[in-house]
């Protein structure tokens, strides 16, 4: 049983939300009033409180800035066309946010702090979540080493950190994708099943690269062959190919375990679609392109929701795909924005009521 005693609130003076539109915030931008945060001292969790939004005053010792001990998580808090605050799969992001950090050898983040933290913020700022279609408030915790010292070892000391962005549509039209063979972003024993603030960094030098040739992200590839993909930089990625479902396992621990992604291949079971997880080769995906049974190519993310390719690009090799012709990615995202949006009934029990 969870505990839910009532977190201290420290209300801010004014909100930044009088004369402020939300209708297509960009992503990333703005924030709500206030914020949660909580410190890890001494062995146990303690100092948690809802405040204003405000900068952190930090060492220049501190750990995290010196050897990247830091995680977070990307949740959606959504409007249902009721007038509802509903958060989308709140528990499997705390259990997923505790596996990076077992990870990264930092403490676990207890329920009552993460999930009823999240909660009593939202309950706090839900006049920040838009009403819009394709529009959220965007939810990130985030925890990180606050030892201030220099030495390569596990911090004691950590701080714990939620704050809230209202945002609309991460991706306005339908993508173009690079597939990398250069750069890797993660190998077997890694931590690329971890949602770890270096996997991203590290990840940067490659998209600037693709973003140049004019494509909006990369589809990384495995570290050793380059030859079996992996994930695309802000999301996981699903074919639609022969008929089937189709999307790289997630056994060699190399990408992540996305949410959506769960959800997704969840609501294409249910529209009756075969599932297939497994090594998926590009030369696999180009015979496949050139034989006419690539039919689609999305990708799904809490940033990204499940957002089309339009083109996919392999060397020289270039698969454009006419996105409006296809039936069963606008299909499953109808449907899961259904539940999102309280359109229809919760059969899985994905949302949390605030």
């Amino acid at each position: 049983m969870v505990a839910t005693q009532e977190i201290p609130v420290i209300k801010a003076a004014q909100s930044k939300l009088e004369g402020f539109s939300l209708e297509n915030v960009p992503f990333g931008k703005y924030f709500t009033d206030h914020m949660l945060e909580a410190d890890y001292i001494d062995g146990t969790w303690q100092n948690v409180t809802i405040k204003p939004y405000g900068p952190l005053s930090l060492d220049p010792s501190v750990a995290a800035l010196h050897y990247g001990q830091a995680i977070f998580e990307g949740i959606k808090a959504y409007k249902d066309d009721a007038g509802n605050a509903v958060v989308f799969r709140l528990q499997d992001n705390f259990k997923r946010f505790n596996i990076s950090a077992e990870r990264m050898m930092m403490p676990a983040v207890p329920e009552e702090i993460f999930v009823e933290g999240i909660r009593q913020l939202i309950a706090v700022d839900k006049n920040w979540i838009p009403a819009q279609a394709d529009h959220s408030l965007y939810i990130r915790p985030f925890m990180f080493s606050s030892d201030e010292l220099i030495g390569v070892r596990p911090s004691e000391n950590y701080k714990f950190l939620v704050i809230l962005s209202p945002t609309g549509p991460y991706y306005g039209t339908p993508m173009r994708i690079y597939v990398e063979e250069q750069y890797v972003r993660a190998v077997k024993g890694g931590i690329g099943y971890a949602k770890a603030a270096g996997n991203y960094g590290a990840s940067m030098m490659a998209t600037a690269i693709a973003r140049d040739k004019g494509y909006d992200q990369v589809l990384w590839t495995d570290a050793y062959e380059h030859k079996y993909v992996q994930e695309i930089g802000t999301m996981n990625v699903i074919f639609i190919l022969n008929g089937k479902a189709v999307t790289p396992d997630l056994e060699a621990g190399t990408i992540l375990h996305g949410v959506t992604r769960m959800s997704v291949l969840t609501i294409l079971k249910e529209m009756g679609l075969e599932i297939e997880e497994r090594p998926i080769s590009i030369d696999e995906l180009i015979d496949a392109y050139k034989a006419g049974t690539l039919k689609e190519v999305f990708g799904t993310g809490t940033a990204a929701t499940v957002s089309p390719i339009k083109e996919l690009r392999y060397k020289d090799f270039v698969m454009n795909f006419d996105v409006a012709s296809w039936t069963v990615m606008p299909e499953a995202k109808r449907l899961l924005d259904d539940i999102r949006y309280g359109r229809s009934e919760d059969r899985y029990g994905w949302l949390v009521t605030i």
